[in-house]
């Protein structure tokens, strides 16, 4: 829409056409707008400035105390003196706009957000709890009793075939830990529970764990267990077991070059006296070796 040409009259009388998108066109028409806004006051038709005060701040503290966007309907209702509410909500963004909060209007409602260049201020990170499965968690029971102990021993009590994925989960949240290879074919890993598994169940050490008798009592156990069921004593050492070794053996010593031409030197000299002792002819420092008879 063109806005209309305003005709002013100087004080020497020249009229002038003016297009609404020059300064002085703007000048006139906020005079004209502050001239029927003042009409207006004294006609009754509009609030006086402390009544359109009190609305503007009954319109601002609505928005702040809420955690939702509000519609212009819905403020509208809570205004004492008649307000234009599109006109207090233009004033309040234009009044945020250079703050920490900003007045948007999201899906047709307006609400307070923090200003965008700000944003990071309120980021905030939160561990995110994730629910073991049940594989998971019959896993570590069983590393936390029969430790040190290898995945085909897990499986063995599990009865099922034991997922590399289920260790990895495990090993990730900090709760078990390779202890070192089982002293057979294959040397396959063993493996023990962590300070940070005590931690998290808040148990001084293993042994604190509930045996048969607590399980019972907590009815985690059927009540019909075959003959001679026990719960294995648990125990974390430090330190490796008799038939466990090291993750990592150590390298065989390499040896110098000195010890080699050594060693070399010593082979041909045995060499030497295998050969004298067999009577091979050998050579003097005089000649050649006479001929014998």
């Amino acid at each position: 829409m063109v806005p209309p040409k305003l005709r002013l009259v100087t004080r020497d009388g020249i009229e002038d056409d003016l297009a609404g998108d020059e300064p002085e066109a703007q000048e006139a028409i906020e005079l004209a707008r502050a001239l029927s806004e003042a009409d207006a006051v004294e006609a009754g038709r509009a609030p006086r400035a402390e009544d359109r005060l009190a609305d503007l701040r009954i319109v601002e503290a609505l928005l702040f105390a809420s955690s939702t966007p509000l519609d212009e309907e819905w403020l509208a209702k809570h205004l004492r003196h008649g307000s234009d509410i599109g006109a207090l909500l233009s004033d309040i963004k234009a009044l945020y706009a250079p703050r920490g909060v900003n007045l948007v209007r999201v899906a047709g409602k307006w609400v307070f957000r923090t200003a965008e260049d700000l944003g990071y201020l309120l980021e905030r990170e939160t561990v995110e709890e994730r629910r073991l499965s049940r594989a998971a968690l019959e896993t570590l029971a069983i590393i936390a009793y029969h430790q040190p102990v290898t995945r085909a021993e897990i499986e063995e009590i599990r009865g099922v075939t034991t997922s590399a994925g289920t260790l990895d989960i495990l090993m990730e949240a900090g709760w078990i830990r390779p202890r070192g290879r089982r002293r057979a074919p294959g040397k396959p890993l063993t493996y023990g529970t962590t300070d940070s598994f005590l931690a998290h169940f808040g148990l001084d050490s293993v042994k604190d764990l509930p045996g048969l008798a607590d399980l019972k009592a907590q009815g985690l156990l059927d009540g019909h267990l075959p003959p001679g069921f026990t719960v294995p004593d648990p125990s974390m050492v430090a330190s490796l077991m008799p038939d466990e070794l090291p993750l990592e053996e150590p390298a065989e010593e390499e040896q110098s070059p000195e010890e080699d031409e050594g060693e070399e030197a010593g082979a041909d000299q045995e060499t030497g006296g295998e050969d004298d002792e067999a009577g091979a002819p050998s050579a003097s420092a005089d000649g050649p070796p006479e001929p014998q008879d």
